[in-house]
């Protein structure tokens, strides 16, 4: 053992901490990354350090004492597999020894540890299977949560189980939350209370005991903070925003003017800086980008990717110091959780992932974002870890200032279906009592809840876990995948696998297709994927017990099993039937395997055609991408799909294609077979009718349907009349002018006279369009319809219309003219010479008409309510205007004194 290799910034601190955890049991260390948090702290946790000669370190056991007083084990817990796999082998070679000796690490599917293994580096992810394994934690001293800044989902929620263990069943447990930032108080707070911060009480589940549950510094007293200030160097910022405008990210699209300004930073960087150079990219596929755009241009520096799911021999380059200059490509991982060697420079572009979920729709995604101001900070700070460095940052220092301080945390983003069920398996299915900085969204949880009933994993009385839901949950991966793999058998092993690591973008959508590529150890989502897969789809062949275990649920599986296959084997078409269709027994086709396997974890997009794209079984619309291998499709079973930023419908990224009998084997939770009477508007059309029949469906997915001839259609055509409007009825020039002279009555004279709206009428159809209405059994039926005989039937019974509101009034000529109610007051237009002797026009249910008088032509020429004023003071000037135009027609000087006409005078 070298001393040297101790000499790390924390070593400072690490008295201060041995007395907070001696005192309280509980401390937030707060560290920069390169400090040695991960890696030197643990080892003296475990008494491993004091050899070395560390000033602090000898003497008796510290904190990493067990329940019986003999030094208990420290585990580690990280966010990510590559993060625990590298600190476990940082401190392997701290000690000179090797990884699975005093120290080792366990992530899902590999555990390299053994009986005198002490220090024991996890995933969050596995230090969750253990607590719901085993609450206590036999054994185990001390607990460090790394990277809790990050807030990841699973780490909020293993840190509230482990308050939950130090409060009832473990108060010797010591817990460290270990952060990178310097914000440590929420952390304080958190630990030192033991309680949710929001004000809510705890649930009392199956591990909580008599009495307060929050022992542990129930004061509400912060736990103690220690902080570590990392050796760390200058570092100058270079703002260098792309010079021209830039397309923001929407989706996971991101603009490739953006990424090539980005590959120009870089060789910027490595001509103006020495050392390796460190940039920071979203994801996987624009590393991939950068990389192709650099290509030679780097002046002989050396391209390393590095993300999570980059190979060991991958991880293990970056981590070490490089014999030449280097350029590493990196997604967020290299923030925090590793220490690369040699960066004097780093390249920021500014962005992040993070996850979206769409609880309507039941879709999720990652969406690509700003990154936050803390984020930034950290990640500028691995240029001067040991030197004075520089960060290059895509961006300008006013967009900098806007930027959010802190980026928001998983819980308040993701699908909390996998949160759901752990919380329903620690005994509280609300997660009321659980110790999180931040409580879970309520629409988010009731979507989660909703899923784990439909999966049988949660009872329907009091939504507690049921035999099943513990059997899915130990299966490691998302409810979901856990649900087809236990109803499936062990030959959905190798799909489920396949599906519980994200694909990249450009995998093709031919799900099928990919499987046998990765199955033949061909290119899969990034290199090393196959062998890891193999891993993966062997544990969780292990992982499905008996054929009757876990069937208590109301969810059940089908009665047939896919044929078993060991993973990694070809049988790309197995024996059985032709076709290898669900239900015909015997071993199945791969198509089979993956399509039964698909529909039985995403039941509800099962998704059948509709036109050039998929109707799934929730209700949302799938499309295909572009040059789709899926090809034309009855049925698909979709495994994963995204919704585009302002779309309506789903984009189809892995899909299976699939029977129609699997489909209703998969989703038989959704099947309903009905009568439906309605009025049916069909997809792409505005005019509806009445649909009357048997209809089968899966969900939102029709699968057959039976005309109902004797069905009681008065309810849909009711329905049609209040969807459509009074547009379904024929309106002709009578029935409008009839509907008029009802609403004039109403204005007029109020009750009982009935309001003649659109609304008001077709809330009143049964009074005024029976019988006609109950004889109506399609939109025919109503366009047929007498509109003038049925607003009849709207006359109060002791009014006559005619005379309240005549349609027609004589004049003094003897014509009978027809009045206009369309508008506040009734309306008589009529040729000035037939009112000749009118000196006052009569009133209409009390309403003076208003009289336009006419011209010869027809054409208006004045227009009065007071016919005895216009002929005293309007008449001469309207006479002297027309009378030179039309001479053949009477203009007296005394019009009240002449006699009315409607004819010309005779030729001379």
């Amino acid at each position: 053992m070298r001393p040297d290799r101790f000499d790390l910034p924390v070593r400072h601190v690490l008295p201060e901490l041995f007395a907070a955890l001696d005192e309280r049991g509980v401390a937030v260390l707060a560290a920069p990354p390169g400090t040695g948090k991960t890696t030197l702290v643990p080892l003296a946790l475990a008494g491993l350090a004091g050899t070395a000669g560390l000033t602090g370190l000898t003497g008796e056991p510290g904190p990493g004492r067990g329940r019986a007083g003999e030094p208990g084990r420290v585990i580690v817990a990280e966010p990510r597999r590559m993060a625990a796999r590298a600190a476990a082998r940082r401190m392997a070679w701290m000690l000179d020894s090797q990884v699975g000796a005093e120290v080792g690490f366990s992530v899902r599917g590999e555990r390299r540890a053994g009986p005198g293994t002490v220090v024991e580096v996890v995933t969050t992810g596995v230090l969750l299977q253990r607590l719901q394994r085993d609450p206590e934690l036999a054994g185990v001293g001390t607990v460090l949560l790394d990277e809790c800044h990050e807030r990841h989902l699973d780490a909020d929620t293993a840190l509230a189980f482990l308050l939950d263990v130090r409060a009832t069943l473990r108060p010797d447990l010591r817990i460290v939350a270990a952060s990178a930032t310097a914000d440590a108080g929420p952390w304080a707070r958190l630990l030192g209370s033991g309680a949710p911060p929001y004000g809510r009480g705890p649930a009392g589940g199956d591990h909580a005991s008599g009495g307060s549950p929050y022992g542990a510094g129930a004061s509400g007293d912060a736990a103690p903070v220690v902080r570590a200030s990392g050796e760390a160097h200058p570092v100058t910022p270079v703002w260098a925003p792309p010079s021209g405008p830039v397309t923001p990210p929407r989706g996971l699209r991101v603009d490739p003017a953006f990424l090539s300004h980005v590959a120009a930073v870089v060789r910027r960087a490595l001509a103006e800086r020495e050392g390796d150079v460190l940039c920071f990219l979203p994801g996987v596929g624009e590393i991939g980008r950068v990389a192709a755009l650099l290509g030679g241009d780097t002046g002989g520096a050396e391209i390393l990717q590095i993300h999570g799911q980059a190979p060991a021999r991958v991880q293990d380059a970056v981590l070490s110091p490089g014999r030449g200059r280097r350029v590493v490509l990196a997604t967020s991982v290299a923030e925090s959780s590793l220490t690369v060697p040699g960066v004097r420079v780093v390249v920021d572009s500014g962005l992040a992932r993070e996850p979206r979920t769409d609880h309507a729709r039941g879709l999720g995604s990652l969406t690509t974002v700003r990154a936050s101001r803390a984020s930034a900070v950290q990640r500028a700070g691995r240029a001067g870890r040991e030197a004075p460095g520089t960060v290059y940052r895509c961006w300008s220092q006013a967009e900098h200032d806007r930027l959010p301080e802190y980026a928001r945390p998983e819980i308040a983003l993701a699908d909390l279906t996998g949160f759901a069920l752990q919380a329903a398996c620690w005994g509280d299915p609300e997660a009321a009592g659980l110790a999180l900085l931040d409580p879970p969204p309520p629409a988010a949880m009731d979507a989660a809840r909703r899923t784990l009933l439909a999966l049988g994993a949660l009872d329907a009385s009091g939504g507690r876990v049921t035999g099943r839901g513990r059997l899915m949950a130990a299966a490691g991966v998302h409810p979901r995948l856990a649900r087809a793999l236990v109803d499936a058998g062990p030959g959905a092993a190798e799909v489920v696998a396949l599906l519980s690591e994200p694909l990249p973008r450009d995998a093709g959508d031919d799900l099928v297709a990919i499987w046998r590529s990765v199955r033949r150890g061909g290119n899969g989502p990034g290199d090393g994927f196959p062998a890891r897969w193999r891993g993966e789809a062997a544990r969780l062949a292990r992982a499905v017990p008996g054929e009757d275990a876990g069937r208590d649920g109301p969810s059940q599986g089908p009665a047939g099993r896919p044929g078993t296959r060991r993973p990694g084997d070809d049988g790309s078409r197995t024996g059985g039937a032709a076709g290898g269709r669900p239900g015909t027994g015997g071993l199945r086709s791969d198509d089979a395997v993956a399509g039964l396997t698909v529909a039985l974890a995403y039941p509800e997009r099962v998704a059948r055609r509709r036109g050039g794209a998929y109707l799934m079984a929730s209700g949302t619309a799938a499309e295909p991408s572009a040059g789709s291998r899926l090809g034309d499709a009855e049925w698909l079973a979709i495994a994963v799909a995204d919704r585009p930023v302002g779309s309506a419908a789903a984009r189809i990224r892995q899909a299976v294609v699939i029977d129609e009998e699997t489909a209703r084997l998969a989703a038989a939770s959704l099947y309903d077979a009905a009568e439906e009477v309605a009025w049916r508007v069909p997809p792409g059309e505005r005019r509806g009718d009445v649909s009357a029949r048997r209809v089968e469906r899966l969900g939102a997915v029709e699968l057959s349907s039976v005309l109902l001839r004797d069905a009681d259609v008065r309810p849909a055509v009711l329905a049609g009349l209040r969807a459509e409007g009074l547009s379904l009825l024929r309106w002709t020039s009578e029935a409008v002018a009839l509907r008029e002279r009802l609403a004039f009555c109403r204005r007029a004279l109020g009750d009982p006279w009935p309001a003649t709206d659109d609304d008001a009428l077709v809330e009143a159809a049964e009074r005024w369009l029976e019988p006609e209405l109950s004889r109506a059994r399609r939109r025919a039926d109503l366009e047929r319809l007498d509109v003038v005989a049925a607003l009849h039937r709207l006359v109060p019974w002791h009014a006559r219309l005619a005379e309240v509101a005549p349609e027609r009034i004589e004049v003094p000529s003897g014509s009978r003219i027809r009045i206009d109610y369309s508008g506040d007051r009734p309306v008589l237009a009529a040729k000035l010479q037939e009112l000749f002797g009118w000196d006052e026009a009569p009133r209409i249910a009390g309403v003076p008409l208003v009289v336009h008088l006419l011209s010869p032509a027809g054409r208006p020429a004045a227009v009065t309510a007071d016919l005895s004023t216009f002929w005293r003071e309007g008449y001469r000037a309207v006479r002297a205007e027309l009378r030179g135009r039309y001479p053949r027609h009477p203009w007296p000087e005394d019009p009240l004194s002449a006699v009315a006409t409607r004819r010309a005078n005779p030729r001379r």
